[in-house]
This record gives C-alpha cells, structure tokens and sequence, in this order.
C-alpha cells in the first residue's frame, strides 16, 4: 500500500510482478474490495492494480471536486510506480476517470472498460442535491438507500450479509470526500467528446441497473468508435458484486482479445461469452454550438455567468425562468445571466459560500421574498449549512427588522427542509 500524499491515491497490488498491469477502479461510496471476486481469475493474467477513491477505505480524506483531478491523482500514483501502459476498468465514477484519461492519455491505456458508467451521471441538479443532503444529514441517509440504488430486491433479500457490507462502506467514507465526488459527477459531461476515444472499450452494465442503465451503455457505445456493448442479466449498479463469474468472463474474453500489442502471447479462454458486435451510431453526437467570442475587446461574460448562474441555482430553476422568457423579458433575463452572475458571481473577491450569504441578507432587506427561495437553495448548494442561513436571518431580525426576517425564516424553512430531506 502507498504512503499517501496528496497527489496520489491509496492503492494495493495482487498478481504477478511480471505481469501486464490492469487496474480496477471503485464506484463512489465503495472500496476495492468491491473487486475482490474478481482477483482469483484476473490475476493469473494480469498484475492487477486497486485504488481507493479518497476518504474511502480509509484512504486520506483530500476530496477532489473534478473527475480530471481524480485521473490526475492516478496518473501521479502510476508514475510513481513506473507503470506507464496499462488496462483499465472502472466501475461507476472510477468509469468516468477511465473515459478521462482515454481523452487526455491515450497513449497510457490499453483497453477499457467502461462498467455502470456513463458519459452524463443524471443530472447535476440531482448530484448537487444530494451534497447537500449529505452536508446537512451525513452519509447515512445514503447508506440506507445504498442497497435499492446497487442491487436488484432479489439479490438484496437472499444476500443480507453483503447488503450490510455495502451499508457499511457508505458510512464510513468521509463526508466531504463524498460531497466533493459529487460536485465531480455533477460537472461531467463528455457526450460531444466520445468520438475522441479511440482504445477498444467494452461498456458493461447490468440488465436493471436504474443509476447508470442500459440506456447510458448504448449512448457510450454509440459515441465511441471502437466499442461494444455487454449486459448482465440479474444485475444492478454494482454488477461485478451481483454477478461476479458473469463479469469476470466478460472482462477475461475483452482484455485478452482488445490488449492485442500487449498480450499476444496470452491465449484467448475458450470457454467465455461472446460480446455483441460493435453497435453503428443511432445518432450524432455533436458539441453544443456557443457564440465565438469578440475578436478583440474583453470576453464575453455571458456564457460563463450562465454556467455558475446553474451551478448555484439548478439547472431546472435557470431553465424554468429561461424558458418563460419572451420577446418582451428575454433582454432583461440575458441581462441578468451576463452582469449579474458573469460579472459579480465570478469576481475573487468572495467565495460563493459568502456571496449567497450576502444575497439573502440583501433580499430579505429589500423584501425581494419571491426570490429567496432560489437563492437559499443556492446557498445549500454552495455549501452553507442551515444552522448559517439561520444566523444570517438572525442577523437581518436586528438589521432589518422582526417582520422582514420572519417571512424570510418561513421562506427558508420550507427550503430546507426540501432540500436537505432524501428523496425516495
């Protein structure tokens, strides 16, 4: 195991020293042991490599609030091993390391297999909520409902012992490194980006998963040019715990065909599954056209004010008020997003935490109550806690006055209560 140090990640080797390396990747909330069943087969072909996500398993808890932070951690944790060239599985959020180092690195990997992931992870609305439940509730509201998200009620009812393991390994995970994988999620996207990843990659998925289904493989393997398609019957998010034979031999029969300039002299298993044929594009998948910024001259705000105006409001609040928006209010909402969250919301001079304190204090003096709730969720969102929010309403009692704060302390209530309560 690694001395940990910030820029790299806790890892464990089993296998042959001389051996090709195949690393495996863990799904956020869980460890490498999620992987244990495989090792007994893959390590007689490979030198395989598990890591720990940080604050999970007791690695060290430095969160890392990007999927490229988190790739960048593994690449410093290899290199320091000397590995330069390897294969890749990753389960999860570990899937969406691997697509970013097959669109950065290349020349490192292998082959890949992309399990229970996805090019978009729902969306960031959904992930920044559940931050906030975390920072307000701490992880056992997720580890509760660990089990429905991971695996199919039948695994789930004949299997209560790996139930509670999973449970388990939620509840010790650190907090703000779970919060900070989220922020990840939350941000990822590579959809216009597929057609840039050019290893041979399997996307494997379980038959019912309902976090990253079906559904999600398909757009992967339709995006990709050199991709194939696995599903797993009987199995959820967590495949490679549910049916662990099922897709040991499936990632035996991709590693040992598509790794051909590193394992030639590794025979093929003849007793593995067949993997579908590579499946043609259903659709064109494109980047979203954006305005070319002014060739001379300051940048245009705009597009950056409308990023953070989502990151701190949600996509579905900037879309309502977006959407309704007609020739007569289009000037003023475009207005808004450019100076208001381009210009203001992006300056260093204050964290965001700290602006949305100030903007609810600002909006319960000028009693602007229709738009407080947007923004106490906002603040949520950027990670003040309810017992601040209350303070700043406090604060604004004496400043403001009694009545001003007790409709704003109705208004937040609501709130949060909303947003810091788990959802089914």
């Amino acid at each position: 195991m690694s001395e940990a140090k910030t820029e790299t990640l806790q890892y464990r080797f089993d296998g042959p020293e001389d051996a090709p390396v195949l690393i495996l990747g863990p799904s956020l909330g869980t460890t490498w042991h999620m992987w244990d069943r495989q090792i007994p087969e893959l390590t007689q072909r490979w030198r395989v490599l598990r890591f720990d996500l940080p604050g999970h398993g007791g690695a060290p808890a430095r969160p890392a609030a990007a999927v490229t932070e988190l790739s960048d951690r593994l690449l410093a944790t290899l290199d320091a091993l000397g590995v330069r060239r390897f294969g890749y599985a990753g389960c999860s959020i570990s899937g969406a390391i691997g697509a970013d180092l097959a669109l950065r690195h290349p020349h490192r990997i292998a082959s890949l297999a992309l399990v229970a992931a996805s090019a978009r992870f729902g969306s960031a609305d959904e992930f920044r909520q559940r931050g906030v439940v975390v920072r307000t509730n701490g992880l056992e509201p997720m580890a509760r409902t660990a089990p429905e998200r991971w695996f199919t009620p039948a695994f789930a009812a004949a299997q209560p012992a790996i139930v509670e393991w999973a449970v388990q390994m939620v509840r010790t995970t650190d907090p703000g490194c779970y919060i900070a994988a989220c922020e990840a999620l939350a941000a990822f996207d590579i959809r216009a980006g597929l057609d840039r990843i050019t290893v041979p990659t399997l996307a494997l998925v379980g038959a019912e998963d309902r976090v990253t289904g079906p559904g999600d493989a398909r757009t992967l393997v339709a995006g990709i040019p050199d991709a194939r398609l696995a599903l797993v019957p009987g199995a959820a998010h967590l495949a490679p715990v549910e049916q662990p034979a099922a897709v040991t031999d499936l990632l035996l029969t991709h590693f040992s065909t598509a790794w051909q300039d590193t394992l030639a002299g590794i025979p093929m298993p003849a007793d593995t599954p067949r993997l579908s044929a590579p499946v043609l594009p259903v659709a064109e998948i494109t980047a979203a056209e954006r305005p070319e910024p002014p060739a001379t001259g300051r940048p245009d705000p705009y597009d950056h004010g409308l990023q953070v105006r989502r990151e701190v409001l949600g996509n579905a609040h900037v879309d309502q008020v977006t959407g309704e928006a007609d020739e007569f209010t289009g000037d003023f909402q475009e207005l808004v997003t450019r100076y208001a969250w381009g210009e203001v919301w992006t300056r260093e001079g204050l964290d965001r935490r700290t602006r949305s304190c100030v903007t609810i204090a600002a909006l319960v003096a000028g009693g602007q109550l229709d738009s407080l709730a947007a923004h106490v969720r906002g603040a949520l969102r950027n990670g003040v806690a309810p017992t601040e929010i209350r303070e700043v309403l406090m604060q604004t009692a004496v400043y403001c006055g009694v009545p001003a704060a007790s409709a704003a302390f109705s208004v937040a209530r609501t709130v949060i209560r909303e947003e810091t309560t788990p959802r089914p």
